[in-house]
C-alpha cells in the first residue's frame, strides 16, 4: 500500500493500522504537525495531560491493561527529560510503549539548539530501541518497526525522535500490515527435561511472573498447577497471575513478603520460574535462590533466562506456549502427582498469614487501621476491579491482605516509581471503562503527579483515588529508623489537605479519620456507577509505619543491634 502524504500524516496512519485508540501527550511546538493530523483523525482519542511524567504513567498503565503499546507524545529535551520515569518503568516492567518526541530542526542539530538533546543516546540505557527519523519516506518503515519491537519478545519501550522539519515533508509512503505477535514454542526436548526434573522433585514450586500476564497464560498456569498439584508463587507485583483464593496459590514474593512465603522457597528443591526476570525484589536481593535449589527458567527472552542464577535448564519460549507444552506432556506421560501434602501445607501457611479477622480491629490513635481499610475495599468492590498503586509502605497492607481473584486486576510498578498509581488508573480506566478502577497512593507519591487529577476531571474519567496521608516519605523513614534510629532528616513532610486540593480541580472528595467514616463513604461509591473521579483522603497513623512494626518497634530493635 503506497500513498503520497506528509510524514506526520504517515505516523498517524501507522497508529490507525495498529488499532491504537488512545494516545497521551503534553503538547509541544516541535510536533505540531502531528497534533494537527490527530485533529483530522478523531477515532484516536488524544488525552492531553499536565506533566510528561504523568502522561507516561497513563500510557504505561493503559498498555498493561490492554496489552497494546502505550503511545506518548512530548516535545524535545525538556519534555523528554520529564517523561523518562515512565520509560524506565516500562523497561523494568516489560511493558510495550512507543514514545514519540519532537526534535529540533535538522539544520540546527549539533549547535545546541533550543532544547536540543541527542534523544537516541539519552534514552538508550532505558529503552529497548531508540531511533531518529531523518528521511520522511522512512516514517512508515521505522514507526511500524518501533511498534513491532515494543511488542515482540520481551516487551518494552521504544523512543522515536521526530525532527520538526521532517514532519512537514511529503513523500511516497509504503505501509505494512498490522503487526502479528509471534508466540515461540519451547524446544520439545527441553520441555521433556523440565517435566523430568519436576517428577524427580520432592518439594517443587512454580514462580510465575509478568510473562504469564502478557501472554494471557493465567488459565493454563492454573490448569498445569492443578494437573501437577504444585504450589504457585507470584513475583513482585504480579499477584494476579493466579486467583489468590485458588487452592494452589501460596503467596507473593516482593517487598516485605510474608515469612511463610519465604519459607516455601527455602524448603523447595526445584523452582520452575516462568515469565519472570527473577528481579532483586522478587529474590530478596538475589539471595533467596541458592545452590540448594534446582532452577528451571522459562522466558521469552534469551537475555533473561538463566541471567542471574545457575540453571538446570532454561527454555526460550512464550509463557503460554511453554505451559501448554508442559501440560500436554504431563497428561501424555500419565504423571501421578505426589506433592499434595506439600502443596496443601504451603497453601494453609499462606492463608493463615494473610487472612483478615472477621471483625474490624480498633483504629490507631492518630489514624485509620489499614487492615480494616483493605477489608472494606475487598468486601465492597466487584472482583473485576482494577487496583493500581504507587510505591509506598501503605502497599504492604495491599500485598499482605488484599485478594486478587481475577486476571488483569493489578497494575503496579515493579520499578518502584512514586507518583504512578493515579495516572496509571486513568490509563486503565480508559482501556476498559466498564471495570471499576481504584488507585492507591501515599501522600508523598501522590503529590508527584497530583496535577493529573485535573486531567481526570477534564476528561470525565471516573476513577476512585485513595490517598493514605501520614505526612512523611514512609518507606524511606522506615529504612532511616532501621539504620539511624531517631535521627530523622529529610523524610518528614508538611500536612496537605488533599480534600481541599481535589475540590480546587472540581473533583468530589472526602476526608476520613476512622474505619467507620471510610466504610460509609466507600460503600456508597462502590454501590453506584460514579460518573466523575472521586478522591478519598485517609489519615494514617505515622507511628504505624508498616504492617508488622511501629516506629518505636524499629528504633528499639535498631538500638539493641547497635
Amino acid at each position: 500500500m503506497t500513498e503520497y502524504m506528509t510524514s506526520a500524516e504517515a505516523l498517524i496512519r501507522c497508529l490507525e493500522i495498529e488499532d491504537i485508540n488512545h494516545v497521551f501527550c503534553v503538547p509541544g511546538e516541535s510536533y505540531l504537525p502531528v497534533l494537527d493530523n490527530l485533529y483530522e483523525h478523531p477515532r484516536i482519542k488524544l488525552i492531553s495531560g499536565r506533566h510528561e511524567g504523568g502522561v507516561s504513567f497513563m500510557a504505561e498503565g493503559y498498555a498493561k491493561a490492554t496489552g497494546k503499546p502505550g503511545i506518548v507524545f512530548a516535545t524535545r529535551g525538556v519534555g523528554a527529560g520529564n517523561l523518562t520515569i515512565g520509560v524506565h518503568t516500562a523497561y523494568q516492567d516489560s511493558t510495550p510503549m512507543v514514545v514519540f518526541l519532537g526534535q529540533v530542526h535538522s539544520k540546527f542539530r549539533g549547535r545546541e539548539g533550543f532544547q536540543e538533546v541527542d534523544l537516541e543516546q539519552f534514552f538508550a540505557p532505558i529503552a529497548k530501541w531508540t531511533v531518529e527519523i531523518r528521511d520522511a519516506e522512512r516514517m512508515p518503515e521505522l514507526v511500524q518497526r518501533a511498534l513491532r519491537i515494543a511488542q515482540s519478545g520481551r516487551p518494552g519501550p521504544v523512543v522515536v525522535s521526530l525532527p520538526e522539519d521532517v514532519l512537514k515533508e511529503k513523500a511516497e509512503m509504503r505501509f505494512a500490515k498490522k503487526f502479528e505477535k509471534s508466540r515461540p514454542l519451547g524446544d520439545p526436548s527441553l520441555i521433556r527435561k523440565c517435566l523430568s526434573l519436576l517428577k524427580k522433585a520432592e518439594r517443587p514450586v512454580i514462580l510465575a511472573g509478568g510473562g504469564i500476564k502478557f501472554s494471557d497464560a493465567e488459565a493454563v498456569l492454573a490448569a498445569f498447577s492443578e494437573t501437577m498439584d504444585l504450589p504457585v508463587l507470584s513475583s513482585f507485583r504480579r499477584h494476579d497471575v493466579m486467583a489468590n483464593d485458588h487452592s494452589h496459590y501460596a503467596g507473593h514474593l516482593g517487598l516485605g513478603p510474608l515469612p511463610c512465603v519465604l519459607e516455601t522457597v527455602r524448603q523447595a528443591d526445584v523452582i520452575l520460574a516462568i515469565g519472570t526476570r527473577l528481579s532483586e525484589v522478587t529474590t530478596q536481593d538475589y539471595s533467596l535462590i541458592t545452590s540448594d535449589h534446582k532452577l528451571i527458567h522459562i522466558d521469552i527472552s534469551d537475555q533473561v533466562a538463566g541471567r542471574h542464577f545457575p540453571v538446570e535448564t532454561s527454555v526460550i519460549a512464550d509463557a503460554k506456549m511453554a505451559l501448554e507444552q508442559l501440560l500436554e506432556a504431563a497428561k501424555e506421560s500419565g504423571c501421578s502427582p505426589q506433592w499434595g501434602n506439600w502443596r496443601k501445607e504451603r497453601r494453609e501457611a499462606y492463608v493463615r498469614a494473610s487472612c483478615l479477622p472477621p471483625d474490624f480491629e480498633e483504629d490507631h490513635d492518630n489514624g485509620c487501621n489499614l487492615k480494616n481499610i483493605f477489608k472494606i475495599i475487598q468486601d465492597s468492590m466487584p472482583e473485576d476491579t482494577v487496583i493500581t498503586n504507587d510505591a509506598g509502605n501503605f502497599a504492604g497492607w495491599l500485598h499482605s491482605f488484599y485478594q486478587f481473584k481475577q486476571p488483569k486486576t493489578y497494575i503496579g510498578p515493579t520499578s518502584g516509581a512514586m507518583g504512578y498509581g493515579m495516572p496509571a488508573a486513568i490509563g486503565a480506566k480508559l482501556a476498559d471503562p466498564a471495570r471499576p478502577v481504584v488507585s492507591l497512593s501515599g501522600d508523598g507519591g501522590f503529590m508527584m503527579t497530583v496535577q493529573e487529577l485535573e486531567t481526570a476531571a477534564r476528561y470525565h474519567i471516573p476513577i476512585i483515588a485513595i490517598v493514605f496521608n501520614n505526612a512523611m516519605y514512609g518507606t524511606i523513614r522506615m529504612h532511616q529508623e532501621k539504620h539511624y534510629p531517631g535521627r530523622v532528616v529529610g523524610t518528614s513532610l508538611g500536612r496537605v489537605n488533599f480534600n481541599k486540593l481535589a475540590e480546587a480541580v472540581h473533583i468530589d472528595s472526602c476526608y476520613v479519620n476512622s474505619t467507620m467514616e471510610f466504610e460509609a463513604v466507600f460503600k456508597q461509591l462502590s454501590n453506584g456507577q460514579i460518573k466523575q473521579p472521586v478522591l478519598i483522603e485517609v489519615m494514617m497513623d505515622p507511628d504505624h509505619i508498616s504492617v508488622s512494626q511501629t516506629i518505636d518497634d524499629i528504633r528499639h530493635k535498631a538500638k539493641i543491634k547497635g
